[in-house]
């Protein structure tokens, strides 16, 4: 098995008053209650609550589930709570759980979307507990158990899945359960050992830990290999103080203590004290141990005195400075997403076991760029070091949310069906905050006719890892130019798995570089170019990519990652050329945000347009925007509001729309205008009316030049919370586009998509 390096993982130190600091600045705590509807007038009013909010109490009266129509309901989770063992301080009260119940509904918020009350209830009755939680079912649409103790949290939990009718799960057993069961499964996978065969060990007897060997029984591992040790030694048959559960557990081996236990064992779990296992018990065990160290804050055996132990270990622990956090945030959210989405009954445990294998198999694919910036990491490789997603990844809501809803849909607790899931997809990616739509969409799109793709900076790991992802989703077909040692280096030192994409090296392929010469040099032998110069610059990947388009041997190319934008557009315009059909190139980019999506042009071309120049930006900029399948509502910006200010650029902004609209009468355009009032229908509405633009707003912006255009995006991506796609290089006679510097491989990925669309669109049109 291949060693990989150790990443470098910074530890996090926790001031008391920095916490306290943290609950009190700006309001106490860290939760509110956001409207979702408008409250500015008395109509407002008069519908949110009375008369109007009569009509849909009518309507759920006679329809019940009417109330996941009319009502938030059905994206409602209750986090409920008596006190009784909270995190590691104990029973410590109702009251003193409300932060931590408080984080569970900011993590069910951020991570999936779902809106949480957090409930703390001073009561300590199992009988008297049930009794509350059940009356609450007409509020939530799904109830979080959390910090309970054990043995009355099994009573509880049970007793509430029995009656009541939307999904219940108590995190503190489930959540560790799931999270370590896909971590267990890659760490057999790598260690090459089988569940059926390992022998486990187990500290702690609470909730997590009885949950944990009940879902690994699941997977297939045997209950007389399992060894579970509390505070006072092993489980065993025959010993005296064991209740009715943990007897469940209690084994026939005669090992009475956790030192016994360890020997020759193949895994450790520890769900119970810190500091408690020693080096010599570590020593003790198996070849390639499995060691899951999972108290908190202090791990049974530090990261760090476990992995000097024996170079064969595979550790994880609950702390975020070392690799492989068991973090239960990786579950819960999304489990409940699924469950929600279809209207599920229970969370049962074929839904668990959907979120263990999206988990498992999620950890095996390429780390997206956001992730590694996230850690400071590029090495974060499916390995010993990583065996579970970060919690960061944005991927893992459209990973393990569908897993469920299906496993929720085949096994007959569903109340709705997702039909397309695709659509689903795109509306989970919308709960992160971003609106994707278009971007899944464009992706989509490409993946049902893949084009080849030609990368020019494949000596950049991010176009490489970029490339395994467009490989793997059939999004397009890569073609990698550069140096076949060092790409193929650089694809061994990070797990990637390229060897089904041609690698093709300029300086090499001598053939082609003569032919593609000769054809730049019938372009450019009037422009001073001699057969020998054009042959020569072939050398150049940006010329021998562009040259492998207009030949036909590629659909698309994508460069500029590392390079300034002319070094990428002057090879571009000189091999491919301009469409026909216009007169000059133009640049635009996507803008993402909670409104949708807008188009920004010029933004990277053209420095000062002129009325003509503008004009033809203005088609250039709809047809692209046409091509997404949006209709355009151009605004020409200005700092001027329908000649409100006189000066150069409201006059050409001005004349520029006049000419657009005689070329283009059906095109809805305004302007000269400014970019606030271009957005804001009710500022139109009220003052200036008679915009074309004033019942929708713009969604097309195209700017007097390329300074306005260029600070804007970029102010947007800083400072806005915007996503900028681009930039899209608008009127080539065949694909080509240009990555901005320092683009993440997420970037790269979406402007590929948007190239293989280009690539299908041009030919359609030769067809």
């Amino acid at each position: 098995m291949e060693e990989h390096k150790v990443q470098q993982f910074r530890t996090i130190k926790i001031r008391r008053e920095d916490a306290l600091n943290y609950h009190t600045q700006d309001q106490p705590g860290k939760i509110e209650v956001v409207p979702t509807k408008l409250l500015s007038s008395q109509i407002d009013l008069a519908l949110a609550y009375s008369p109007g909010v009569a009509e849909p109490c009518r309507e759920i009266a006679e329809r019940p589930d009417d109330v996941y129509k009319y009502t938030a309901k059905g994206n409602l989770v209750g986090v409920i709570s008596n006190g009784t063992a909270v995190l590691g301080l104990g029973d410590i009260g109702p009251e003193a759980s409300k932060p931590v119940m408080e984080g569970k509904g900011v993590l069910f918020k951020k991570f999936a979307g779902i809106d949480v009350f957090d409930l703390e209830v001073d009561v300590k009755d199992p009988d008297a507990f049930v009794q509350i939680v059940k009356s609450l079912e007409p509020t939530f649409g799904g109830i979080n158990l959390e910090d309970i103790k054990a043995p009355e949290c099994f009573e509880i939990e049970q007793r509430l899945r029995e009656t009541m009718n939307i999904p219940v799960m108590h995190d503190d057993q489930h959540g560790t359960a799931i999270i370590s069961s896909a971590a267990l499964l890659n760490a057999l996978e790598l260690v090459g050992k089988n569940i059926e065969d390992i022998q486990i060990v187990v500290s702690g007897a609470g909730a997590s830990a009885m949950a944990c060997i009940k879902l690994y029984e699941e997977l297939g591992a045997r209950r007389e290999n399992i060894v579970m040790c509390d505070i006072d030694g092993v489980l065993y048959q025959g010993r005296e103080d064991l209740d009715e559960i943990r007897s469940y557990f209690a084994t026939n081996r005669s090992v009475r203590t956790l030192a016994e236990a360890m020997q020759g064992a193949d895994m450790f779990l520890g769900l119970s004290a810190g500091n408690i296992v020693s080096p010599e018990m570590i020593k003790s065990m198996a070849e390639r141990p499995i060691v899951f160290a999972l108290a908190n804050p202090d791990p049974e055996i530090s990261y760090d005195l476990a992995t000097q132990s024996r170079d064969d270990i595979i550790m994880a622990t609950g702390r975020s400075d070392h690799p492989n956090q068991v973090n239960n945030v990786l579950g819960f959210p999304y489990i409940f997403r699924g469950a929600l989405d279809v209207r599920a009954t229970a969370i049962n445990e074929e839904m668990k076991m959907a979120a263990v294998k999206a988990l498992a198999k999620l950890a095996k694919e390429p780390t997206p760029e956001i992730v590694n910036k996230a850690y400071s990491s590029d090495k974060i490789i499916f390995g010993k070091e990583y065996l579970i997603p970060k919690p960061l990844d944005p991927r893992l809501i459209t990973s393990i949310s569908p897993a469920v809803a299906k496993a929720a849909m085949e096994t007959g607790v569903a109340r709705t069906t997702i039909d397309n899931w695709e659509q689903y997809d795109i509306e989970l990616q919308q709960r992160l905050g971003i609106d994707q739509k278009l971007m899944s969409q464009i992706i989509s799109k490409a993946k049902k006719e893949p084009k080849r793709v030609v990368f020019a900076e494949t000596e950049n790991v991010k176009i490489l890892k970029a490339a395994q992802i467009l490989y793997d989703e059939q999004i397009a077909i890569p073609i990698l130019l550069g140096n076949r040692q060092k790409i193929e280096a650089l694809v061994e030192e990070h797990q990637l798995e390229l060897s089904a994409c041609k690698i093709i090296d300029p300086y090499v392929e001598q053939e082609h570089r003569e032919t593609y010469g000769d054809k730049l040099y019938e372009k450019r032998k009037r422009k001073g170019v001699t057969r020998q110069e054009a042959r020569n610059v072939m050398r150049s990947r940006n010329y021998y990519g562009t040259a492998m388009v207009e030949s036909g041997d590629a659909d698309a190319f994508l460069s500029g990652l590392t390079s300034d934008y002319p070094k990428t557009v002057r090879p571009a315009l000189q091999v491919i050329g301009m469409s026909s059909e216009v007169k000059r190139v133009a640049g635009m980019y996507i803008v993402l945000n909670k409104k949708g999506p807008f188009f920004f042009a010029d933004t990277t071309v053209n420095v000062n347009p002129t009325v003509e120049e503008l004009v033809d930006i203005i088609g250039l900029t709809a047809s692209s925007v046409r091509s997404f399948g949006i209709t355009p509502r151009v605004a020409v910006l200005s700092y001027s509001n329908f000649g409100s200010s006189k000066g150069e650029v409201p006059e050409k902004t001005a004349r520029a729309v006049a000419l657009a609209q005689k070329r283009w009468p059906d095109l809805i355009i305004d302007g000269d205008i400014q970019a606030n009032t271009a957005l804001n229908v009710e500022l139109q509405q009220q003052s200036y009316p008679f915009s074309r633009l004033a019942e929708q707003g713009a969604n097309t912006l195209i700017f007097p030049d390329l300074t306005s255009g260029n600070i804007a995006y970029k102010l947007l991506m800083e400072i806005g919370s915007a996503e900028a796609i681009g930039p899209i290089l608008l009127g080539m006679n065949k694909p080509v586009h240009v990555l901005q510097q320092g683009s993440t491989v997420r970037e790269i990925i979406n402007m590929v998509a948007i190239a293989v669309v280009d690539a299908q669109a041009q030919q359609t049109i030769k067809l």
